[in-house]
C-alpha cells in the first residue's frame, strides 16, 4: 500500500512521510503523544477505533477502584465522605474537565448523565428567558438531545416550542422568541464541527442562550468554551475522557449565569447546606446548585483517572494528531477501496472531529467482519460505518493496518458471510 505526495501532504503537514507501513511507524516514533499509549490497557491484536463511543481502559483505574473499594469503602466505610474527600469529588473532577474544555474550574461539575444534565439546563434556560419559548436545534442531532427536548416540550406545553432546522437555516431561525439554541458541537454520525463562536454570538445577539453538547468533542478537539463565550454545555465521561461504560457526565454553566439559573431537579446535594437537613430547598451558590442526588463515587473515581490522563496531554498536539490520523484514513480507504464507500464526514480536517464516517449499504456486515478480525469501529443506521481516532492511544500504523484489513475483507467478500448479517442489540 502506498500514497502519492499530494495525499501525503494532507496526512501530516509537518512531513510527507506516510508512504508505507514503515513510514507510519516512523511517524509514531516521532509522535509527542506516543508515551500516553502505555497508560491504557489495550488488548493484544486489537486495533481500537471506537473511542468515540467508549474510551479504552486506563491502567490506573484498576488500582484506583481497588483502593476505593477495599480501603475507602471496605475499611473506612462512611468516614470516607470526609477522610477520602468523596463529598467534593464532583467538583474536583469537574475542575479537571474544565481545563480540557476551556472553562474555569468553578464552572464545571461532574454529575449524573448527559441526558439528565440536558434536562436540567434546558429547563433552567427556559426559565431564565421569560417571555421566550422557542428552542432551536437541528434534525439528526444526537437522539438523546432531541428526545430530552421533546420531553421538555411535552412537559411544559405551550411554554416551550421546538424549532428543528437544517444547519444552513439555524441562524435564520433564531429570533426574538428564541430562548435557547442547543447543538452538538461535533455531530455524532458525520463528525462535522459546528462553529461554536459564530453560532453562540448569533444566538446571544438575539437575546438567547446557547447549550452545547460536547460528548463527541471533549478530549478530541481543542474546545474553548470561554473563548467562544458559551453559556451552557454538557458532555459525557465515557468517550474520549475514558471514564468507563456509563461514566458520570459533566455540565458547564458560565460564571455569569450561575446565580440566575436554578436546576429543576432540586435534590439535596444541590442545597446550600445539605447537612442542615432543612425542609425548605435553597440552591447552593455557584455551580454546586446543579448537583442533584448522591454522587456515584465508584464512577467518579474511575472517571478521574481518565480525565487526569487527558488533562496532562497538550490540547494542540491532540488536535493535530487527530486531524492527521483522520486524513490518513480517508486517503488510504479511497486509495485501497476505490469507489466502494461514500465519505460521510467533511474532507477538510478542520471541519471534522476525531472520527471518520463512510457510508455503505452493507456497512453493518462489513463492520462486523472488521470487528471479527480485531479492527473495532461501530455502525450507525442506516448505512454509516464510524471510525474514531483517540489520539492518546491510536497510532499511524493502526490506521494503516485497519485499512489493509478492510481492503482484504472487501476484496475477498468475507463480509457476505451469514454470521455478519444478523444485527445485535448494540451496533
Amino acid at each position: 500500500m502506498s500514497m502519492d505526495r499530494a495525499a501525503c501532504a494532507a496526512v501530516d503537514r509537518a512531513a510527507c512521510a506516510a508512504l508505507d507501513r514503515a513510514a507510519c511507524a516512523a511517524l509514531d516514533r516521532d509522535d509527542p503523544l506516543a508515551a500516553f499509549r502505555e497508560e491504557f490497557d489495550l488488548p493484544e491484536g486489537v486495533i481500537y477505533l471506537d473511542g468515540n463511543s467508549l474510551g479504552a481502559l486506563p491502567k490506573a483505574v484498576r488500582s484506583r477502584l481497588g483502593d476505593v473499594v477495599a480501603r475507602e469503602w471496605g475499611a473506612d466505610l462512611i468516614r470516607s465522605w470526609n477522610t477520602a474527600g468523596w463529598i467534593t469529588l464532583p467538583q474536583r473532577v469537574g475542575a479537571r474537565i474544565a481545563s480540557i474544555i476551556g472553562a474555569g474550574a468553578d464552572e464545571v461539575i461532574a454529575a449524573d448523565s448527559t441526558s439528565v444534565n440536558l434536562f436540567k439546563l434546558v429547563t433552567a434556560a427556559l426559565a431564565a428567558r421569560p417571555g421566550r419559548r422557542v428552542i432551536v436545534t437541528e434534525p439528526g442531532n444526537f437522539p438523546t438531545d432531541l428526545y430530552i427536548l421533546q420531553g421538555v416540550r411535552d412537559l411544559l406545553g405551550d411554554r416551550a416550542e421546538l424549532r428543528v432546522m437544517e444547519p444552513g437555516g439555524l441562524e435564520d431561525a433564531i429570533d426574538g422568541d428564541t430562548a435557547l439554541l442547543l447543538l452538538t458541537q461535533v455531530h455524532y454520525k458525520t463528525g462535522r464541527i459546528h462553529d461554536m463562536g459564530r453560532l453562540t454570538a448569533t444566538a446571544q445577539a438575539a437575546g438567547a442562550l446557547t447549550l452545547w453538547d460536547l460528548s463527541h468533542s471533549a478530549g478530541a478537539i481543542d474546545v474553548d468554551l470561554n473563548g467562544a463565550n458559551a453559556d451552557l454545555a454538557v458532555g459525557c465521561g465515557y468517550k474520549y475522557l475514558n471514564g468507563g461504560p456509563g461514566a458520570p457526565a459533566f455540565l458547564f454553566v458560565a460564571r455569569r449565569h450561575q446565580a440566575l439559573l436554578r436546576s429543576p431537579l432540586s435534590g439535596w446535594m444541590g442545597h446550600a447546606a445539605p447537612f442542615e437537613f432543612s425542609d425548605a430547598y435553597a440552591p447552593a451558590p455557584g455551580i454546586d446548585r446543579m448537583l442533584c442526588g448522591t454522587p456515584s463515587i465508584l464512577g467518579l473515581s474511575a472517571l478521574e483517572m481518565g480525565v487526569d490522563i487527558m488533562a496532562r496531554a497538550d490540547r494542540r498536539a491532540v488536535r493535530a494528531k487527530s486531524m492527521a490520523l483522520g486524513d490518513l484514513f480517508i486517503r488510504l480507504v479511497e486509495q485501497e477501496c476505490p469507489g466502494q464507500f461514500i465519505l460521510r464526514s467533511p474532507r477538510d480536517a478542520r471541519e471534522r472531529g476525531s472520527q471518520v464516517s463512510f457510508g455503505h449499504a452493507d456497512g453493518y456486515a462489513i463492520m462486523q467482519a472488521l470487528i471479527d478480525r480485531g479492527v473495532i469501529g461501530d455502525f450507525r443506521a442506516p448505512d454509516v460505518m464510524r471510525f474514531g481516532f483517540a489520539p492518546l492511544y491510536v497510532r499511524h500504523v493502526d490506521v494503516f493496518d485497519a485499512v489493509a484489513t478492510l481492503k482484504d475483507i472487501m476484496d475477498s467478500g468475507a463480509w457476505r458471510g451469514a454470521a455478519y448479517q444478523t444485527r445485535g442489540a448494540v451496533t
